[in-house]
């Protein structure tokens, strides 16, 4: 089995931060007696530091006895530094991304992952990409956008033009919504989380960019959120709406099974409404692990989409 959404810090990302802790504002704070501490950086993202986030060997272990043969692994979105300056941003990328690739070369059979980059910095962002595809990294994560700016935006084109010539993975992952409406019972992780997703993912849809470059490799998480169960609407506003219909070559219902989705969704009945929707071949194996809300062990084998992903 494939576990396609999974995370984790190299011991030298953890250095870093430790050797720059007032550049990024980085803290261990123990919350709770029975739980690791958790890293918090700038005073926005934390998370607690299990040990599965940076003990590799306890990583492999946890996979192996979930019945998990090979992971895709991926840096942590609350590392990706985009709040920051660019070379802050493209400094923490080097180092992520030579460590993860050191790791999954060193065991090929068991591992493959992702980089990130300073997508703060579209230009130098794809020269990040095409150095950790180098080293053997199969693509990069990144967030769906940036503050005012959306993945679609002209500013984006020189990182998605190196993504699609490479043919990248790009591997589209929220962090927490923002939203004041939505800071109470836990709601940015519960549905702020897919939502992220849902606004990305809805906009690369209705930008025609798929079209545009048609090498890349769009892996949506936690299923894509809201956008397949709400496809629908999405066909009737392309016809009633040139706004809507005015990129596209097709129906948005059609642009479905152009992107992948992973299996994080935590419920059987809408992972398959998500399979009849987009197509088997376009669904992978994830869990999320090890953050709190992970599926394990990982639901589904999907090893259609796992080739058409990898190849």
């Amino acid at each position: 089995m494939y576990d396609f959404h999974t995370h984790f810090i190299p011991s030298d990302v953890l250095a870093w931060l430790k050797d720059n802790q007032r550049k990024v504002n980085a803290k261990w704070v123990k919350k709770e007696e029975n739980k690791n501490d958790f890293l918090i950086v700038n005073e926005k993202w934390g998370f607690e530091l299990k040990q599965a986030f940076i003990d590799g060997n306890q990583f492999l272990a946890d996979q192996e006895k979930a019945g998990v043969t090979h992971s895709l692994i991926s840096p942590i979105p609350q590392l990706f530094m985009y709040d920051f300056p660019d070379e802050i941003t493209t400094e923490i990328s080097s180092v992520y991304n030579r460590s993860l690739a050191e790791w999954s070369n060193s065991a090929p059979e068991r591992l493959s992952a992702l980089g990130t980059v300073p997508l703060t910095n579209p230009l130098k962002a794809a020269e990040v990409l095409k150095d950790a595809m180098e080293m053997g990294l199969k693509g990069v994560i990144i967030g769906p956008g940036l503050e005012n700016q959306m993945l679609s935006d002209e500013f984006f084109r020189p990182f998605f033009e190196e993504a699609n010539r490479l043919k990248a993975i790009v591997f589209i992952h929220p962090l927490l919504c923002e939203d004041p409406r939505l800071k109470r019972r836990m709601m940015p992780n519960l549905i702020g989380v897919p939502w992220e997703t849902t606004v990305c993912a809805t906009d690369l849809l209705l930008s025609g960019l798929i079209d545009q470059f048609p090498n890349v490799k769009i892996l949506f998480a936690h299923g894509g959120g809201f956008l397949p169960y709400q496809i629908g609407r999405l066909d009737k506003g392309f016809d009633q709406w040139p706004l809507v219909s005015s990129k596209l070559k097709a129906k948005p219902s059609e642009y479905l099974n152009r992107f992948w989705y992973d299996t994080v969704l935590w419920n059987q009945d809408s992972l398959d409404f998500l399979i009849k929707t987009v197509g088997e071949d376009r669904v992978v194996p994830g869990s999320d692990y090890p953050f709190d809300l992970s599926v394990w062990p990982p639901t589904g084998k999907q090893e259609l989409a796992v080739r058409s992903l990898l190849d």
